[in-house]
């Protein structure tokens, strides 16, 4: 069972833990945590989730994506969730969120990394990545028109896009 620290409205937290999926309370909140990966080209490293994940099986997303495990900062459960999935070490060391999205479950941070990795470099998690690839702003789009990606709201992906070469973002 995963468990997943709980916040209220002002991402206080409330000190207490409950199931990732399990039914959350009023006033509870988890937070969800987003890398997304640009390499020097400019193109965002996507994902296609596996055909076995619960939410938006087989379609593609950012680079990495997951839960804040309960006792997790959010940039640490990034930190793992782009080793669990990609098989790669990421320090996010003295990087805040660069943007975060409230949803009706909590809170979604996304991380805006840019470094230059070899496809070799990537171990795939089996159990919830089925490829990965780089792709182009107006790829990404079409992707979104097609149905084959999370349906993002292009002005976000645009967002993130603009966002990729802004304020020192690491590249080690």
């Amino acid at each position: 069972m995963e468990l997943v620290d709980l916040y209220d409205e002002n991402r206080a937290p409330l000190g207490k833990t409950a199931e990732r999926y399990g039914k959350k309370g009023p006033g509870e909140y988890r937070t969800v945590v987003h890398v997304c990966l640009f390499d020097s080209r400019g193109r965002l490293l996507i994902q296609k989730r596996t055909a076995g994940k619960r939410v938006w099986p087989e379609m593609w997303d950012v680079s990495v994506g997951g839960g804040v495990d309960a006792g997790e900062t959010s940039r640490q459960g990034a930190e793992r969730e782009f080793r669990e999935e990609l098989g790669v070490s990421l320090d996010l060391g003295g990087l805040r969120p660069s943007v975060t999205v409230n949803f009706g479950g909590g809170f979604d941070d996304f991380f805006i990394v840019r470094r230059d990795l070899d496809d070799a470099a990537f171990q795939l998690q089996a159990e919830e990545v089925a490829a990965v690839r780089w792709v182009t702003l107006p790829e990404l789009l079409a992707m979104v028109d097609e149905g084959s990606f999370i349906p993002y709201p292009k002005s976000f992906l645009q967002f993130l896009f603009d966002m990729r070469d802004s304020f020192g973002f690491p590249t080690k």
